[in-house]
Formats: structure tokens, sequence, C-alpha cells
């Protein structure tokens, strides 16, 4: 079976320089989780990676803050990659972006510039 992993993009300045609690942000990250999996449920490689939920691989990358991300979601709505952006309300503030479990190379070029991201 081939590997699949699900990318997860956190801005980095919610925690640093917005000073929102940890809690707060790993949040963002569960609600985008969540909410990917439900919009793209039916899809082959979500049932793939839900089926195997002892391997299942997820990396976490810091983007900078807000502009940077909304930048990454025009690259993946032009290429038609599925994901969902994750926006606190009722601020409509997006903070966290949630790509749909995928083989690696299909969605690497699109998150290979974050690092990991680090509280």
């Amino acid at each position: 079976m081939t590997s699949l992993v699900q990318y997860v993009l956190i801005r980095g300045d919610l925690a640093r320089s917005l000073k929102w609690p940890s809690g707060a942000v790993i949040a963002q990250a569960c609600h985008a989780c969540v909410a990917v999996t439900h919009t793209y449920y039916s899809d082959p490689d979500t049932q793939a990676y839900l089926r195997d939920l002892g391997n299942m691989h997820k990396v976490v990358l810091e983007v900078p803050d807000e502009p940077a991300l909304l930048s990454v979601v025009e690259a993946l709505n032009q290429d038609e990659v599925p994901h969902v952006v994750w926006k606190e309300q009722p601020e409509n503030i997006a903070t966290c972006v949630a790509i749909k479990p995928s083989v690696k190379g299909a969605v690497s070029k699109y998150v290979k510039k974050f690092k990991l991201y680090g509280v």
C-alpha cells in the first residue's frame, strides 16, 4: 500500500506574537483535521488512511502568519488540492489548513518550504 500523509499547517504567530495559549493553537489543528476528514470522508485516500488507524502519519508544519497561510491556500485552490481552511469564529481568522490525506509526493511542493511546528 502507498504511504499516505496528512499535512497540517498552523500559523506560528498565533503562539509567538499573538500569545495564544498552546491548547488553543492545538485545538485549531484538531478542528481542521476533523473538518477535512469529514469533508472528504468518501475519498479513497481518506478511507485508506482511516482503515489503518495505527499507522496514521501527520506532519504538522509552521507557517509564519496569516498572509503566508493564505498564500498556500491560494496555491492549493488553484491546483484543486482538497483541503480545509480552519477559521476561528466569530473573528473569521484563518488559523490552520489541513490537507486531505494524500500520497506524500502529490502535495509536498506546497509544504516543503515549511519547518515542523514548534511551540
